[in-house]
């Protein structure tokens, strides 16, 4: 109630100047408007409607990482039935991931032997003796 008070003071003032012009009216008084001015709110109220305004930017920015999170999964699955396609672009890109983090943090990087593996198959596989 208060907050539609607050957000419709129109409505409230019109409604007020109602209610008060017809208990005056008997008097002989008829009442022209009545404007709220000033809403005097407790501050544990102000308190509770602060947390309550909080937690609804929070549900709203959840709400938007959650679109974000299914559009970054779908584009995921388009670029991992591309790679299915075409390996070498797979390998190629793996190898652009290291590339890119060693030069932007001039890292070091230890990669077990089965990782190089896996990014060039065909040394392998030739090394196996295995056509």
């Amino acid at each position: 109630m208060l907050a539609a008070l607050l957000s419709d003071r129109r409505a409230a003032d019109e409604r007020l100047r109602d209610e008060i012009g017809a208990k005056t009216k008997v008097w002989g008084i008829s009442v022209m408007s009545v404007e709220i001015r000033d809403v005097a709110i407790p501050e544990a109220l102000q308190d509770a409607m602060s947390r309550q305004a909080q937690a609804e930017r929070e549900k709203q920015a959840r709400v938007i990482l959650g679109s974000a999170e299914v559009e970054v999964a779908a584009q995921f699955v388009q670029a991992a039935k591309a790679y299915a396609d075409h390996p070498a672009a797979l390998q190629l890109r793996a190898m652009n991931i290291i590339y890119e983090t060693t030069k932007e943090r001039g890292a070091t990087i230890l990669m077990p032997t089965s990782m190089v593996d896996a990014m060039n198959p065909p040394a392998v596989l030739a090394r196996r003796g295995t056509p």
